[in-house]
C-alpha cells in the first residue's frame, strides 16, 4: 500500500516497518498504532506527531525531532534515539528497554511509568523530567542531568549514576539498591524513605539533602559530603 509521507498526514495503523524515512517531514502526523519496526527515521521531523502505541522497536531515530511528540505506550525497545530531541515529549508507559538515548534531550518529558530497563542514557538531559514509578533498573545514567527531575518511587536498582546531576531531584521512596552514585551531585535532593541499601555513594555531594527515613544499610558513604543533610530516622 502506498502512503503519503508528509506533515500532518493521517498514517494511523500504517505498515511502514523497515521503511527508509530519513529526514522525512512528519511533524504533527498521526501515526497511532503504526508499524515502524526497524524503520530509518534518522533526523526525521516528528515534532508534535501522534505516535501513541506505535511499534518503533529497533527503529533508527538518531537526531530525530520528537519535540512534544506523543509516544504514550509506544514500543521503543532497542531503538536508536541518540541525540534525539524529546523535549516535553509524552512517553508515559512507553517501553524503552535497552534503547540508545545517549545525549538525548528529554528535558521536561513525561516518562512516568516508562520502562527504561538497561537503557543507555549516557549524558542525557532529563532535567525537570517526570519519571514517577519509572523502571530504570540497570540503566546507564553516567553523567546524566536529572536536576529537578521527579523520580518518586522510581526503580534505579543497580543503575549507573556516576557523576550524575541530581540537584533538587525528588527521589522520595526511590529504589537505589546496589546503584552506583559515585561522585553524584545530590545537593538539596529529597531522598525521604529512599532505599539506598548497598549503594555506592563515595564522594557524592549530599549537602542539604533530605535522607529522613532512608535505608542506608550497606551503603558506602566514604568521602561523601553530608553537610546540613537531614538524617532523622535514616537507617
Amino acid at each position: 500500500m502506498e502512503y503519503e509521507i508528509k506533515h500532518g498526514a493521517d498514517l494511523n495503523g500504517a505498515i511502514l516497518n523497515g521503511a527508509d524515512l530519513k529526514g522525512a517531514e512528519l511533524y504533527e502526523a498521526i501515526l497511532t498504532k503504526a508499524d515502524l519496526k526497524g524503520a530509518d527515521l534518522k533526523e526525521a521531523d516528528l515534532n508534535g506527531a501522534d505516535l501513541r502505541r506505535a511499534d518503533l522497536e529497533g527503529a533508527k531515530l538518531y537526531k530525530a525531532n520528537l519535540y512534544e511528540a506523543n509516544l504514550e505506550g509506544a514500543d521503543l525497545r532497542r531503538a536508536n534515539l541518540r541525540r534525539a530531541d524529546l523535549v516535553e515529549a509524552n512517553l508515559h508507559e512507553a517501553n524503552l528497554e535497552r534503547a540508545d538515548l545517549r545525549r538525548a534531550d528529554l528535558s521536561r518529558a513525561n516518562l512516568s511509568g516508562a520502562y527504561l530497563i538497561e537503557a543507555d542514557l549516557y549524558k542525557a538531559n532529563l532535567s525537570g523530567a517526570y519519571l514517577i514509578e519509572a523502571n530504570l533498573t540497570g540503566a546507564n545514567l553516567y553523567g546524566a542531568d536529572l536536576s529537578g527531575a521527579n523520580l518518586i518511587e522510581a526503580y534505579l536498582i543497580e543503575a549507573d549514576l556516576r557523576g550524575a546531576n541530581l540537584i533538587r531531584a525528588d527521589l522520595i521512596e526511590a529504589d537505589f539498591v546496589g546503584a552506583d552514585l559515585t561522585g553524584a551531585n545530590l545537593i538539596g535532593a529529597d531522598l525521604g524513605g529512599a532505599d539506598l541499601g548497598g549503594a555506592d555513594l563515595r564522594g557524592a555531594d549530599l549537602r542539604g539533602a533530605n535522607l529522613m527515613g532512608a535505608d542506608l544499610g550497606g551503603a558506602d558513604l566514604t568521602g561523601a559530603n553530608l553537610e546540613e543533610a537531614i538524617l532523622n530516622g535514616a537507617d
